[in-house]
């Protein structure tokens, strides 16, 4: 499945997280992403502090075009830990993998 396709769709609650079993098989639709406490997460390491905090600046645009945000944390001054779930569900949506495949489409 290309992830990259679609376009996030607001999410307000009221639909069912995806269930651990199908978020499981779908990781596999993505390129080193785990699941870490119900949530898709990331680790990205960059060669310093400016190339991460571009990526970060071109996340920011990306995550605002689809309306659907990322946690991100930078430490140790190049790494970026990328954590996506659906805050107003709960646990992980389509939205998430969707996000997650054009954040890996990002230039690094």
């Amino acid at each position: 499945m290309d992830w990259r396709t679609k376009k996030c769709v607001p999410c307000e609650g009221g639909v069912p997280a995806i269930p651990a079993e199908r978020a499981a098989a779908l990781l596999g639709t993505l390129d080193g992403w785990s699941l870490r406490d119900g949530k898709l997460w990331k680790q990205l390491r960059f060669r310093d502090f400016r190339e991460a905090i571009r990526f970060v600046d071109a996340a920011a645009e990306v995550a605002e075009a689809e309306g659907h945000h990322p946690d991100l944390s930078l430490h140790d001054y190049r790494l970026l830990d990328v954590t996506l779930s659906t805050h107003a569900i709960g646990g992980l949506s389509e939205n998430d993998f969707i996000l997650a495949a054009k954040l890996d489409a990002l230039p690094r």
